[in-house]
């Protein structure tokens, strides 16, 4: 008999924190100066062009605080996508953007079958956070999009976007400190916090995971900002993925790094980062696949061909008119057939 090779159709997915993406004039943090109208121009040029270059099917974006500034940038891009939201950031009367924590988001080209925004952690994984009290809801609600290829496929694309690492001092309402930020010790404490937040909103993560991909074939890209490195404990309680070295049935809900599960035809370049701290790079924006995507799991219905890192931008010095993120952007394919 004949080979016949098969065909594929090929998905580019991406996610970019757009480091504080709002409307002009607006205050979004009490501590830091609104966009003037020309400083929002500048990052909306400046968002625009780099969504032109990504080129993406599907765009997750994280740290927007006003929905009319993404379709904005959108706009000004070039590029059209027909499906744009950001669930808790919209600017449609009476709603006035996001307050108190920018939102995730998406922007496609592909038909979206359904759209949901999760809130509450699930029933038994809040955590109790010394001085805060319960921690039970994500900070910045994830957001699932499924979408719908020419060829019928279905792909759950879910946006992420962790707590920091930034320290968790405790304010009161007006946001004025409770404690010596200058305390070494109250420092600690402080950092504790974020970790046992971030940990926390990892874990009920996890559980949107399990309850996607459990007894399913439909594939799954999860992205965003992690805010922790890929082989971290709090990525990993996502992930999930050392688990399938000792049992073979976790690959049906583990997670796999889509850097390390490109083709071999691929280049993987040594400059695969997304931010810089104090002069370090490190990878906090990430793509992680479902096993559908895996070239050699028996469950495979494509693969990874190719991640890029758009990150020359982080070495241009400090100007809030871009990201202080890397962009990170993948290229999938799935059988047609």
């Amino acid at each position: 008999m004949q080979y016949i090779p098969p065909n594929y159709a090929t998905l580019f997915v991406a996610t970019c924190n757009l480091l504080n993406l709002a409307a002009p004039n607006r205050v979004y943090y009490e501590n830091q100066d609104a966009y003037t109208e020309r400083e929002y121009e500048r990052k909306i040029d400046w968002t625009g062009e780099r969504f032109h270059a990504l080129n993406a099917d599907v765009l997750a974006v994280q740290e927007v605080w006003d929905e009319s500034a993404l379709k904005a940038c959108i706009a000004r891009s070039g590029l059209r996508y027909d499906f744009v939201s950001v669930p808790g950031a919209e600017n449609t009367p009476p709603h006035t953007g996001a307050q108190g924590t920018p939102r995730v988001g998406i922007a496609t080209r592909l038909k979206v079958d359904e759209l949901r925004s999760f809130v509450d952690f699930p029933p038994g994984f809040g955590v109790e956070v010394p001085g805060l009290g319960p921690h039970t809801r994500f900070e910045r609600p994830p957001l699932l999009a499924t979408v719908r290829m020419k060829h019928g496929q279905q792909v759950h694309v879910l946006t992420v976007h962790l707590k920091s690492k930034r320290p968790k001092f405790l304010q009161d309402a007006q946001g004025n400190p409770l404690e010596d930020r200058d305390d070494r010790k109250v420092g600690v404490m402080a950092s504790m916090r974020s970790l046992l937040m971030r940990g926390a909103e990892a874990a009920a993560l996890r559980c949107i995971v399990i309850d996607l991909l459990q007894d399913t074939n439909v594939p799954l890209v999860v992205m965003g900002d992690f805010n922790d490195n890929p082989h971290s404990v709090t990525t990993q309680l996502v992930a999930a993925t050392s688990e399938v070295a000792y049992d073979k049935a976790a690959r049906d809900v583990a997670l796999f790094n889509a850097y390390e599960m490109q083709g071999e035809s691929a280049l993987k370049k040594d400059v695969a980062y997304s931010h810089i701290h104090q002069g370090f790079p490190d990878v906090l924006d990430q793509i992680f696949v479902s096993e559908e995507f895996v070239a050699t799991s028996r469950h495979s219905l494509g693969d990874v061909r190719r991640v890029d890192y758009f990150n020359d931008h982080l070495h241009e010095g400090r100007d809030r008119s871009r990201s202080d993120h890397g962009f990170v952007r993948a290229l999938l394919r799935l059988r047609t057939a």
